[in-house]
């Protein structure tokens, strides 16, 4: 596979900086043996994007605040993969329907691990790929259980784009369908994101009790039919729940003192 090397350089330099190291442009060309010129343009763009900072009065550089985000989604997702993958397997095995597990990040929510179904016919999603909270599954099942001025800061910096006739891009009829969701404890995606593409969702929590992933079960929309919605929820909530206690969270005790 061919390399950029503009990208390379940019990833030796990143690695430079680790445990919290520090560098003036001479230093660093030094320890790199790469040229001031290509150094400058390279640290320029990465200090535009917050990958790297300059301390002004020393003119040295360091690692920016912006890859503490990225570091602490990349673990954050891999805690709670290890801590679903068996659940979701038993999930996927059980319906023979698509699971996928996704994490709360910037806004979206990011898929991190799942199964795909067997069948011919079925649902597709990819490592990586992000979408929308507000007419997701994995979405609504986090979006519901964040603080009310929380939700409203997301719908007004991402605001409710429609996908579907389905899509839920009235604020009002999104948050009587979040309150559903935290009342009975799962959510359904009804054909609002994709065409003819159905799913059932539900929160997992961390060990705070915030609801920083979600799981959910996605098929066709004549398989996952709502009188279905039931019968999946029930396996949905148990794995998340399981996934939650894994991950540290102890719900409280009902009718305690």
């Amino acid at each position: 596979m061919k390399k950029i090397r503009s990208v390379s350089r940019a990833v030796r330099i990143l690695e430079a900086f680790s445990d919290g190291k520090l560098f003036t442009v001479t230093e660093l060309s030094r320890t790199l043996k790469l040229p001031k010129s290509s150094l400058f343009e390279i640290l320029a763009t990465l200090v535009a994007e917050g990958m790297v900072a300059k301390d002004d009065e020393t003119n040295q550089y360091h690692l920016g605040l912006k890859l503490l985000g990225l570091a602490s989604s990349a673990r954050q997702g891999l805690e709670v993969s290890r801590a679903a993958q068996p659940l979701l397997k038993r999930l996927n095995e059980t319906l023979n329907e698509t699971v996928q597990l996704t994490i709360l990040d910037k806004d979206e929510v990011l898929y991190v691990d799942g199964f795909e179904s067997t069948k011919q016919l079925r649902t597709f999603f990819s490592l990586g790929d992000r979408a929308p909270l507000h007419c997701t599954a994995v979405g609504k099942a986090i979006l519901a259980f964040l603080p009310k001025t929380e939700i409203r800061r997301i719908i007004r910096s991402k605001g409710v784009q429609r996908f579907t006739s389905n899509t839920l891009s009235d604020e009002r009829r999104l948050f009587v369908d979040l309150e559903r969701t935290v009342a009975r404890g799962y959510s359904i995606d009804n054909v609002e994101h994709e065409e003819g593409v159905r799913c059932v969702g539900a929160p997992v929590r961390n060990r705070q009790g915030e609801a920083f992933a979600a799981i959910s079960v996605s098929g066709p929309s004549h398989r996952l039919l709502p009188e279905r919605d039931k019968e999946i929820a029930r396996l949905v909530v148990d794995a998340a729940e399981e996934i939650s206690r894994r991950l540290g969270y102890a719900p409280a005790e009902k009718g305690g003192e």
